[in-house]
């Protein structure tokens, strides 16, 4: 089993469902990555959101679990109420502990360990949201040398987490949704 050489982390808030719901059919089946996405939730709707996500993508759509290896091809959702970090040998790894920007999961959190774990082979991208989660690990992934991606706020229903991005970290690019599967076949696929 070889792990992902690549990897994409999408985080989300208020809003982030949609565009990924936009982007997941365009996917290629060839994709060279594993797919990392992170969405502010309630507890009691995760098994709904696999299933939804399931029913949109081509690839595989699972729940991430501990110890779990990252694999090419495969869209893990970080669970509610658990950080979800990425360690250096491309294990997924679960985290209980405080919330960070009110979140757990943090967009933060996972942004940050898997810039440490992927470095440059990786690209960040956050979509809507209410709060200022994924800024700062935008910052960790672009230093680590990572792509760093944005929804362009005027598409976000909830603008402020992206345009906080825009303006505090640095941002190689800003996609509509519609641009979003592109973006993402265009630097991982095969």
């Amino acid at each position: 089993m070889t792990t992902a050489p690549y990897l994409i982390v999408i985080g989300g808030s208020a809003g982030g469902l949609q565009p990924i719901l936009t982007l997941l059919p365009g996917l290629t089946l060839s994709l060279n990555a594993a797919v990392i996405i992170v969405l502010h939730r309630q507890s009691q709707y995760e098994s709904v959101l696999t299933e939804l996500l399931s029913a949109r993508s081509s690839l595989p759509v699972k729940e991430a679990a501990e110890k779990e290896v990252l694999l090419p091809g495969v869209i893990y959702i970080a669970p509610a109420d658990y950080h979800l970090l990425i360690e250096r040998d491309h294990t997924l790894s679960l985290d209980d502990s405080e919330k960070v920007n009110f979140s757990r999961p943090s967009i933060d959190v996972t942004f940050l360990s898997a810039a440490l774990a992927y470095r440059s082979n990786m690209a960040a991208l956050l979509l809507s949201g209410a709060n200022n989660d994924g800024t700062e690990g935008l910052i960790d992934v672009h230093e680590a040398g990572g792509t760093t991606a944005v929804q362009d706020p005027a598409t976000a229903e909830v603008d402020y987490m992206p345009r906080q991005a825009i303006e505090l970290a640095p941002v190689d690019i800003i996609l509509q949704p519609g641009e979003m599967a592109g973006f993402i076949n265009e630097i991982a696929g095969v």
